[in-house]
Formats: C-alpha cells, sequence, structure tokens
C-alpha cells in the first residue's frame, strides 16, 4: 500500500524531476561497466578501455570494446520501468528526466529530453571538436567528415567531466521540482547524487525507489523496496486509478 500523501504529493505536482541509474537498465538485461568485462575483456584495466589516454594509446582496443558493448545493448528491450517513466510525463504539467545511464532505453521508451550525465554509447563524436558526428563507413577508428581527427563513442570517460549543460539543467530542476524522484540508483555517485541534497532543500517530495536502502535513504520522504519495473507502474496506477 503507498502512502497517501506520496500520491497526493504526485497527482499535484506541477513538476517532477527523475534521476535513475544502472537498476533500471539492469531490469532490462543491460551489464554494469564492470559487469562487461567479462570474458575476452575481464583481463583489462578500466584505464585501458574508458579514458581519453587510452583512445589516444589504442584507439583500435577502445572501439572493438564499444562496439561490443553496443552489440550487448542493442539485444535489450525498454522495461515497464522505462515505460512509466515516459507515461509519467503525459499525466504531469512538466517532467525532467535525468540519467547516468548511457543505454537510450528512455529515448526507446517514448521519453524525450532526456539529460543523458554520462553520454549515449550509441553516439559518436569527434574526439578533437566533441560535435556529433553520423556513422560512416564501419572503420576500425572512424574519422571525422568536418576536420578528419578521429572519431570516438559518445559516452562520459573516467577523468571528464559531465557537461554544463547537463550539470545546470538537472540542478535547476532539482531545485524548481515538487516532487523527486531516485530509481535504480546507489545515491553514491556525485555530482548526481547530490540532486536529491537540493530538492530536499527546496522542499521537494523525495522519494527513492530501489531494491535495497541507499547511503542517502535517511534524506527521503519515502522509500519503496522495490525495483523500477514494479514499483513505477503501481505509483502510477494508484496515483491515476
Amino acid at each position: 500500500m503507498l502512502p497517501d500523501d506520496l500520491l497526493a504529493a504526485l497527482r499535484n505536482a506541477q513538476h517532477v524531476c527523475v534521476l535513475t541509474g544502472a537498476g533500471i537498465s539492469a531490469e532490462s538485461g543491460v551489464p554494469t561497466f564492470r559487469e562487461a568485462q567479462s570474458g575476452l575483456w575481464e583481463h583489462y584495466d578500466p584505464l585501458d578501455l574508458a579514458t581519453p589516454e587510452a583512445f589516444l594509446r589504442n584507439p583500435e582496443l577502445v572501439w572493438r570494446w564499444y562496439r561490443w558493448r553496443r552489440e550487448l545493448v542493442a539485444n535489450a528491450e525498454p522495461n515497464a520501468g522505462h515505460i512509466a517513466l515516459a507515461r509519467l510525463a503525459g499525466l504531469v504539467p512538466k517532467l525532467t528526466l535525468v540519467t547516468q545511464n548511457v543505454d537510450g532505453l528512455h529515448q526507446r521508451a517514448g521519453s524525450s529530453g532526456v539529460i543523458e550525465f554520462h553520454g549515449n554509447l550509441f553516439e559518436d563524436r569527434c574526439f578533437v571538436e566533441g560535435c556529433i558526428v553520423e556513422p560512416g563507413v564501419e572503420d576500425s577508428v572512424p574519422t571525422c567528415p568536418g576536420c578528419g581527427a578521429q572519431v570516438r563513442p559518445g559516452v562520459i570517460w573516467f577523468g571528464e567531466a559531465i557537461p554544463e549543460r547537463a550539470l545546470h539543467e538537472s540542478f535547476s530542476a532539482a531545485a524548481q521540482c515538487d516532487v523527486f524522484l531516485s530509481i535504480g540508483t546507489s545515491s553514491l555517485v556525485y555530482p548526481a547524487a547530490g540532486l536529491a541534497e537540493i530538492a530536499v532543500k527546496a522542499g521537494a517530495t523525495v522519494v527513492e525507489i530501489n531494491p535495497n536502502p541507499t547511503g542517502l535513504a535517511a534524506l527521503f520522504d519515502h522509500a519503496i523496496s522495490a525495483e523500477a519495473g514494479t514499483a513505477m507502474p503501481a505509483l502510477l496506477e494508484a496515483t491515476w486509478p
């Protein structure tokens, strides 16, 4: 049974801000970065696969790793949690969806305007200019048609900063929302984990949806111990029966 005050807060919300993490993608069978380091890749250090220095040193290796990950993710489908979040956007006046995931499953479920903290696994970007490059011939290391520089996967690597625009838009949304949902995230990695703290200070109703309580559980007004694929459809059904 979901608390009446939570349902009322969601029903009356003018702006809902949502942060999702690896947990919601795991329900679709998407392995985490560490879990994907299996088989041929288990003996590699992450710093040899996911840093600018690694790319400059051995771009062919980095591209083989990311193409393999793309194949894994391409076989996954959005789950009921992703779909419920896309539906929620049509039930409230405003929804801001921030994700730490790079798999694009939110977009495939129908969500738009997703703020991607860590980039997108299926984007290609010029290593020098940072612009998005349309996929062309599947070379071992593609090059930018504009400047000729090597093209890299469009994810944020270790040692790189989260894009300023993503930070600004997500922090602003957390400070202005009525309800904040933290879904499938450990609440350990900053700055993403700081969004809940901003929402608390702004007086929002703050909710954690995670099978296991996180280190920030004491901050939240409500903690729902369940996976997103179970909790989100139930929350929507109870709020808008």
